[in-house]
């Protein structure tokens, strides 16, 4: 995925929160869909946002960002903000 590619899943990604947040509030969905699903968004949000930066590092240290590579869940969920 190309840098503009990353950046349009994540706006995908925060469009679906958004959305289902409101379907929660309009009572459209149950909460615990809602929270299951709110975990799978934030989980690929992660994983976008990872992918993103690895590129941007490798283009900074002259390296290709095409070699950068998406990590696991488990990966991007153990990190520290």
């Amino acid at each position: 995925m190309r840098d503009d590619e990353i950046l349009s899943r994540i706006s995908d990604l925060v469009n679906e929160e958004h959305e289902l947040r409101d379907r929660l509030t309009a009572g459209e969905v149950a909460s615990e869909e809602e929270h299951a699903r709110i975990k799978e968004l934030e989980t690929a949000l992660d994983q976008c946002w990872d992918l993103l930066r690895q590129r941007r590092a490798r283009r900074k240290a002259g390296e290709n960002p095409d070699d950068a590579t998406a990590r696991s869940a488990g990966e991007v969920q153990n990190y520290r903000q």
